[in-house]
């Protein structure tokens, strides 16, 4: 049974709130059940030093983070749970990205320019504030994900970039050093829908209108008290959509719930009945998972426990992996003569293998080569690397596909359709 390896990482930038469980968290410990996936979730504290420059919050949201997703149900046992800070492979790795990145790729990043744009409006110098941390986050992005060579990213319509980033990173360095790097692609999530806060926008810990995961009961009440409604009266109809009331309680309701409390709007139900259903409806299922993380909040070292299970485990594969990119880069002993080059570089191609590059007109191709380096097969020009890697990947897996695909790739100058064939076979074969 072919795996599929899933990465989310998780950002320790304050305490986790109703929005993250119901939009992330709950949804991914679901999937990490899955026999079919093989799930890292690593906690990005190397990130959150980008804005956060207070190392008290940063240790404590940590903490809060970790313990909110083991109360949650997430089992160090079935998955790779880790620290981004424990692997210092990551940071090698974001250097090896970093000297086949290009600059002008990073001038685009969402981020840095909506920095500069609010500093353009303000009137200020243009990278105002703009640290390297920030200009260079989409490399410490890819990095985190090729490191593990992660097939999907579960990541927001807002985040979709940066691993397209990543995609074009990864081919930048496999065309320079080889095939080490699968080219990820964004899992989005269509059916989650965006929790409203207490004041009906997103819930955001920048709008100052969440509800914190595993706050106190009697808080929890008083919190879902406060979420703004308008001034329809009881028994007067009222409409579920842009309710953050109804909203909330559909990400916590069964179906049959839910459709109950859509004809008490209609009914007319009041307010006041409507928010003591939401708080009864969060709080039959957050109750248990409370005491869990009050526990884990008392007694740290649990977490620290769990943490270290996952980073053995994370080290184990992203250590060997980093050596062998030392390898392909040229950081190799000295004592390694042209001979042992030559072989190693044999042993590189002993395989038929597709490479990936982006030309100057801006289109990205890729090539199947056989084993001997001969070139069996071109692919036309694509506008976006994700059509070229899902091309690829229809041809490593499907025996059929090259029929499918007659259009976009073209045979090379005396091969002949059964050598691709069977090239491709062959590499399915040792996959």
């Amino acid at each position: 049974m072919s795996v599929t390896r899933f990465l989310t990482g998780i950002t320790p930038s304050g305490t986790p709130h109703l929005g993250n469980y119901a939009g992330m968290i709950r949804p991914a410990i679901k999937a990490s059940r899955d026999p079919g996936v093989e799930s890292y979730y690593f906690l990005a504290d190397y990130h959150a030093l980008i804005k956060a420059h207070d190392p008290e919050r940063v240790h404590r949201s940590t903490l809060e983070i970790a313990a909110s997703w083991l109360a949650a149900g997430l089992d160090p046992a079935q998955v790779t749970f880790y620290r981004q800070s424990a692997l210092p492979e990551v940071t090698e790795l974001t250097w090896f990205l970093t000297c086949v990145t290009g600059k002008g790729m990073l001038n685009r990043a969402h981020a840095y320019k909506a920095s500069q744009d609010k500093n353009t409006e303000a009137g200020r110098d243009i990278d105002d504030g703009v640290t390297a941390g920030l200009f260079m986050y989409p490399v410490l992005m890819a990095a985190d994900i090729l490191i593990f060579n992660a097939h999907k990213v579960p990541v927001g319509r807002d985040q979709i970039q940066h691993i397209e980033m990543a995609r074009d990173i990864a081919s930048s360095f496999n065309h320079l050093y080889g095939e080490h790097f699968t080219l990820p692609e964004a899992a989005i999530e269509e059916n989650v829908a965006t929790i409203a806060g207490l004041d009906g926008r997103k819930m955001s810990k920048s709008y100052d209108n969440t509800i914190p995961l595993f706050t106190p009961r009697d808080q929890l009440k008083k919190l879902v008290g406060s979420i703004v409604t308008d001034s329809r009266a009881p028994g007067e109809p009222k409409e579920v959509e842009g309710s953050a009331l109804f909203q909330l309680y559909q990400a916590f309701a069964t179906p049959e719930q839910t459709e109950s409390m859509r004809r008490a709007y209609a009914d007319g139900i009041s307010w006041g009945d409507a928010k003591q259903a939401l708080f009864e409806c969060i709080d039959a299922e957050i109750t248990p998972m409370r005491a869990h993380y009050d526990d884990l909040m008392a007694n740290p070292e649990k977490v620290e426990a769990a943490l270290q299970i996952g980073e053995e485990r994370a080290r184990a594969k992203s250590h060997p992996f980093v050596q062998t990119l030392r390898e392909a880069v040229g950081l190799r002993s000295l004592r390694a003569g042209a001979g042992n080059k030559k072989a190693a570089k044999e042993a590189k191609v002993a395989l038929p293998n597709f490479k990936q590059y982006r030309e100057a007109n801006g289109k990205f191709y890729f090539k199947f080569v056989a084993a001997d380096g001969k070139l069996l097969m071109q692919s036309v020009g694509f506008t976006a690397p994700k059509e070229a890697g899902q091309a690829i990947g229809q041809l490593q897996k499907d025996a059929d596909s090259l029929a499918a695909l007659a259009s976009q790739v073209t045979l090379a100058e005396g091969v002949s359709l059964a050598d691709v064939q069977a090239a491709l076979e062959a590499l399915r074969n040792a996959a």
